[in-house]
């Protein structure tokens, strides 16, 4: 089966390399939004390609855990890529693959995040599209820029 992909783009007031930046330090991503309560790391060093972590998310309204690895860190393109290793998502996709890159708007003030996935499901006829995943982190990219602009 060949891998899927969905993205969607997320206007943001924060400028592209603090929006980036944040992102980049996991740890301190749950002070910003009430979509995250917590990252762990498990192995490696944060901020570091090859790292493990582990995220506690509310998804929906119920807890969700999600551990990733960070496949790749670009800061000239202030892009950010994690796999998810285990958690709920590996149940409907042999594979997922979260990019976030942070581009300056071409006009004015902020930026815009985009999001995208690669995935493969594991049934392709049972497993839902991604809408209510993209909303998840739409939403969440709004608070985090939210919390970033009240910290000016």
């Amino acid at each position: 089966m060949v891998d899927e992909e969905v993205e969607v783009d997320v206007e943001v007031k924060s400028p592209a390399d603090k929006l980036y930046m944040f992102a980049r330090r996991s740890q301190h991503v749950s002070k910003a939004t009430r979509y995250i309560q917590g990252c762990d790391l498990l192995e490696g060093e944060w901020d570091q390609v090859g790292s493990i972590v582990f995220w506690k998310l509310v998804f929906d309204g119920e807890a969700r855990v999600s551990k990733d690895r960070i496949e790749k860190l670009d800061s000239e393109k202030n892009m950010i890529q994690w796999r998810v290793l285990e958690g709920p998502l590996k149940k409907e996709y042999k594979s997922f693959l979260k990019t976030m890159t942070v581009s300056p708007k071409q006009e004015g003030y902020g930026s815009v995040v985009k999001w995208n996935f690669k995935y493969e499901r594991v049934d392709h006829e049972k497993v839902a599209n991604l809408e209510r995943q993209l909303q998840f982190f739409v939403e969440m990219t709004k608070e985090v820029d939210q919390y970033l602009l009240s910290q000016e």
